[in-house]
């Protein structure tokens, strides 16, 4: 088989979540302990940062990733899902996994796969765990899919765990209730390693404080360690911003390309958990490591898709921001900005809280409602009639192509074009 091909074999042979949903879902570890073995157990090779949670794990994971470059380590990086390459999901230093381990993995494997019935997602953390083990990386910062504790990757060996908050999303595999959602994420806390949790929230913060105390594994808040981080500057390229501190010393004039007003919140974390790695000499890391790493994170580590800038005439944004904490975060963000029309382009689909999200968007704006290119896509008509009833008007098309589009013929230059709703929209025009 070529690349493609082997693509084509993993994406239509394993049951993959992103495209099918819950019938791709395993509520066990039993195949990734399968799958693990048959490989070596190639997890035990290598030392993990575990990074979980609802929202911004996956912007966490990629600035730790950039910082321990910028350091000189070797560093794995596993996140998912991919926007555009398969080969996303797996990188050493910023690099995709060559296309060749890709295919001879798969060769290799595929009887084994087969035999065991796994997921794509399985695979996936198998064919991860593999390549950082045979590459010999110093570190594999590795994002969550899932939760936690029945999450693949939580077969991991990590020297850190890091839940960045709790969100609703995913009900039917984690819960309704941000505590049952909670508990799930805290399976990650691991035996005496340090667990660094982003936000305090109300009515959880003792499940992670229980887990971790039960674990004899040191816990730290980060909003106990970092009092304030005021916003200095932004452009369409960067923002910079203050860190202060209570433990360890202050970084003025941080500097990030990161644009998204949520970004701070995740600056912190990773900033925090860097410190805890300082902290118990597991690396050494120094300020301008971490200015040089939080810097150029996008192009150490190719991070898209986070209120990011497609173009400026008229100004257009997309952000994959995809349950209700991440679609608040980006309406906020909206309402700050100056335009004269805004055109939103928006799909969404088919397993989320669809009546809550729809309730939060602008009213105000002219909407395009399209369906993302996945056997999961909401489609178009019905997510127009379902917004019809919160007085959101629009048109629907038939591809987010089409959508994207008909905004931009409809816009002038002083307007401001939106995309998102889904990831897998933002994977459609990035």
């Amino acid at each position: 088989m070529d690349y493609s091909e082997t693509i084509s074999w993993l994406t239509t042979q394993l049951p993959m979540y992103q495209r099918i949903g819950k019938a791709a879902y395993k509520p066990n570890l039993d195949n990734t302990v399968a799958i693990l073995s048959a490989l070596g157990n190639p997890e035990n090779k290598f030392r993990a940062i575990h990074v979980a949670g609802t929202n911004g794990k996956g912007s966490v994971s990629h600035m730790i990733a950039s910082v321990l470059q910028e350091a000189g380590y070797k560093t794995g990086l596993y996140t998912s899902p991919h926007l555009k390459d398969f080969r996303e999901r797996i990188k050493i230093n910023g690099q995709l996994i060559p296309k060749q381990k890709v295919i001879e993995f798969v060769e290799n494997n595929k009887n084994t796969f087969t035999n065991i019935k796994s997921s794509f997602f399985e695979m996936t953390v198998g064919m991860a765990f593999d390549y950082f083990a045979n590459e010999k990386v110093d570190f594999a910062v590795i994002e969550t899919g899932l939760g936690g504790r029945l999450d693949s990757t939580n077969l991991c060996k990590p020297v850190i765990s890091i839940i960045t908050n709790i969100g609703i999303d995913h009900t039917a595999f984690l819960g309704d209730t941000l505590e049952q959602i909670a508990i799930e994420k805290a399976g990650i806390i691991k035996p005496n390693i340090p667990v660094v949790i982003g936000r305090h929230q109300k009515g959880i913060d003792n499940i992670f404080k229980q887990k971790s105390t039960k674990l004899n594994s040191p816990i730290f808040f980060v909003e106990d360690n970092i009092y304030s981080i005021p916003a200095q500057q932004k452009s369409n390229s960067a923002q910079t911003i203050n860190v202060q501190t209570k433990d360890y010393n202050s970084i003025s004039n941080l500097k990030i390309p990161l644009l998204g007003n949520y970004q701070i919140e995740n600056v912190c974390t990773a900033l925090y958990a860097i410190n805890i790695l300082n902290k118990y000499a597991i690396v050494k890391i120094t300020t301008n490591n971490i200015r040089n790493g939080f810097e150029n994170v996008i192009d150490n580590t190719g991070l898209f898709g986070r209120w990011q800038i497609l173009n400026t005439n008229p100004l257009t944004i997309c952000d994959t921001g995809h349950n209700i904490d991440g679609i608040s975060a980006v309406v906020q963000q909206l309402a700050e900005q100056n335009y004269n029309k805004l055109l939103f382009v928006l799909g969404m689909v088919n397993d989320k809280d669809l009546s809550n999200i729809i309730n939060i968007l602008p009213k105000h704006a002219n909407y395009y409602f399209c369906r993302p290119n996945i056997p999961r896509g909401l489609d178009a008509d019905i997510l127009k009639q379902k917004a019809k009833e919160f007085k959101l008007i629009g048109k629907s098309y038939n591809t987010v192509t089409e959508a994207y589009k008909a905004a931009k013929t409809d816009s002038k230059s002083d307007d401001l074009i939106f995309i998102g709703g889904s990831t897998f929209v933002v994977a459609e025009v990035v």
